[in-house]
This record gives structure tokens, sequence and C-alpha cells, in this order.
């Protein structure tokens, strides 16, 4: 934050629907956040494509997830008995702090806290501060609480959705020679490869024990995008292709090729053991680089 600014009074929020968001405008950029699941749609430089996707036929509704941009997943990641992808998501967050520096950066950190209903599908007390920054670049850091007596292990990500002008086209660094788990059509371990790693169809993969800066090449809109990330030593690569985007009743059949999943995360054997009282925090910088010629 721009030493110069000061904390200010949350501002109205906007509307989309019946969700309340806030829209951080700094200096070339402009960044949208929802209080539903504390849900970041929307990072645009000025001038140039958006950072991240949003399905058109995402549901803007309190009982159900948004579909693109930056879900924020705990306490577990994937399917459950419980639900997909935890609670946190569909849940309502409040605005702690909000600054705002057009002629810099702006921020805003919101917060959640356990309750009756959370400890009745997952019995341990938490809080959660999500604190987002907008400016040239886009960083979120999400903190978990142990607000109990006793430690809980957890799983969680920001389940980052980024725009690609064709997920056909584009190449991701970073990943070369990781080993990972492979989703589709069951499950596999599978040893790294030295390649870029390039789509070609159905991708669900968890690469493990990775604190690395993920680079998507996007020939087509002449860019590329780093995912640097911090606390995190898993990444997820998501791309539902042709059947199972049709198969979303929220994702547009046609939609796939301009989306691309680059998850930081901590799931799977990367989980994280909380004490009580303690914090881990997890972040995420999102950022245009020059295109890297392939």
């Amino acid at each position: 934050m721009n030493p110069t600014s000061q904390p200010s009074k949350s501002p109205a929020p906007l509307w989309h629907g019946t969700l309340p968001f806030h829209r951080l405008t700094p200096s070339g950029a402009l960044a949208d956040v929802f209080l539903h699941g504390a849900h970041v749609t929307r990072f645009d430089p000025t001038g140039g494509h958006p950072l991240l996707f949003v399905s058109a036929k995402s549901a803007f509704e309190a009982d159900k997830p948004i579909r693109g941009g930056v879900p924020v997943i705990f306490p577990w990641f994937g399917k459950s008995t419980l639900g997909q992808h935890g609670f946190v998501r569909t849940m309502p967050w409040t605005v702690k702090e909000f600054h705002c520096d057009p002629a810099g950066e702006s921020e805003i950190t919101l917060t959640i806290t356990s309750d009756a209903l959370t400890l009745a599908i997952w019995p341990h007390p938490f809080d959660l501060a999500f604190r987002i920054k907008a400016s040239a670049s886009l960083t979120m850091e999400l903190t978990v609480h142990n607000a109990g007596r006793e430690p809980f292990t957890f799983e969680e990500a920001l389940h980052t959705y980024l725009a690609v002008s064709d997920v056909r086209q584009i190449s991701i660094d970073g990943l070369q020679k990781t080993p990972y788990i492979d989703k589709v059509g069951g499950t596999r371990d599978m040893p790294g490869s030295p390649d870029p790693i390039r789509i070609t169809a159905e991708t669900d993969r968890v690469y493990l024990n990775t604190p690395a800066t993920c680079t998507v090449h996007d020939p087509g809109w002449q860019r590329s995008v780093s995912v640097a990330k911090t606390g995190s030593q898993s990444t997820v690569v998501w791309n539902p292709w042709i059947d199972k985007a049709k198969a979303m009743p929220d994702f547009g059949n046609d939609e796939w090729p301009n989306m691309l999943c680059v998850e930081s995360a901590n799931v799977g054997p990367n989980a994280i053991q909380l004490d009580p009282d303690q914090r881990h925090t997890l972040g995420v910088e999102i950022a245009l680089r020059p295109l890297v010629a392939r």
C-alpha cells in the first residue's frame, strides 16, 4: 500500500442482481470483489484483455458458487459428501478494511468466522481473512487462523480461472519435471514431463510439492501471465474441454477454449495441519509479462 494512502470507510457496495460487490479502481486497472464467497470476479488492466475468466452462464445467486474468477476453497478441495470445494465460497463475508488510492493501488480485506452452521459441517473453530490488492498486478492473501483448542488439518486453494485467447494455443512453464496426480478418468500418479504443459484434451492435474511460479504464454493475445505464490505446495491445472463443459449447467458449451485454471493450493498430501492459535497464509500474485516466444 502507498504509505500516503489511508484506510477509508468502506463505500456503499455495487450490486449484481442480489449480490453486493466492491470495485477497486487503482491506477491502470479495475477489480471487482463480491462479498459472496469473497470472490474476485474481475481484474482488467486498462486497455488490455481481462486476466480473469467468468462464465456468461454463471449463476450470481446467494446459494450457488460463482463460476470463474477466483473462488476461495476451504476447508477441503474437490468432491465430498459434504459438498464440493468446502463451504466458504458460498457464504457472505464481511469487509474489515478498505483502502483506495486511485493514483496507486487499492485493497480490500474480507473476513469470515466459523459459526453454528460451519461447526455442524466441519467441527473446527476458525477465522479467515482474505486480502486483495489491485495495482499493476493482482495480489491475494488468504490467512487461516485456528481459533479452537485442538489442531486441525485443512485443504485450501485460490481456484484462479485465467482468461486466454485459445487454450489449445497456450503453453505453461514452471511445472517441468514435477510429478502430478492425473484425475481424468480416475486417479493416476504421473511423472513430470521436461516440456512445458500444453492443453490438448480434458485436463485435471494436481502438481505436488511445488512452490514454483507458473507462466502462461498466450501468443493469441501477445502476452504472458505469471502466477507467483507463497505458502503453497500444490498447483492445480484444469480445463474441462468439450464434454465436461456441456455437462456443467453454469458453464457455456463453447467457453472452454477461453479459460485455464492455474490454482495455487495445498491439497492431498500437501494439506496443512494448524495448531491452536496459529495462522497460515497462502499468497498469490497474478501479473502480465512480456510474451516469450515458444
